[in-house]
């Protein structure tokens, strides 16, 4: 899908885009946090046929039910394709020896075999996290590997 980025000054940014099916809409990211979702009339792309405006909390929720939940439904599909490959979401604790680390310092490839391929962070993921990536409690980690592997990575991050 492409996305078109227009800058609105004073306001914040707009993202345009075109579904699969040719219906246009827009994404406005206003600077207060508030987004609003608009729907374009097929036969006049000037005219908004439909806005639904979101919250902060509301988009945020929303983000988090369609870009979490296609992370972990394609790696569940992975994970069906490949024989012994496991994919473990583990979460960062408070008090865990890596709240506060980065991705390098645990060294968790090396010393288990098993990659850490993204972190959700409330309503975010972030898709192969970079080794000065930070770890923070309540991050949640997401690992594929052997089962043993996995498993190694649960240990390393819960007690180093």
């Amino acid at each position: 899908m492409d996305v078109e980025l227009t800058d609105l000054p004073g306001i914040g940014f707009r993202h345009d885009f075109r579904t699969g099916r040719g219906q246009q809409a827009a994404v406005i990211s206003h600077h207060t946090g508030r987004r609003d979702l608009v729907v374009y009339d097929r036969h006049d792309p000037d005219t908004a046929i439909a806005t639904l405006t979101l919250t902060p909390d509301e988009a945020n929720g929303l983000a988090e039910l369609l870009g979490t939940a296609r992370i972990v439904e394609r790696l569940a599909r992975l994970q069906k394709q490949v024989t012994g490959l496991v994919t473990s979401q583990i979460p960062i604790a408070s008090g865990s020896p890596f709240d506060g680390q980065t991705l390098g310092d645990t060294q968790a490839r090396t010393r288990t075999g098993a990659s850490i391929v993204a972190v959700v962070r409330g309503p975010e993921v972030i898709a192969s996290p970079r080794p000065d990536f930070v770890f923070h409690s309540g991050d949640i980690v997401v690992v594929v590997g052997t089962s043993d592997g996995t498993t190694a990575v649960a240990d390393l991050l819960t007690n180093g």
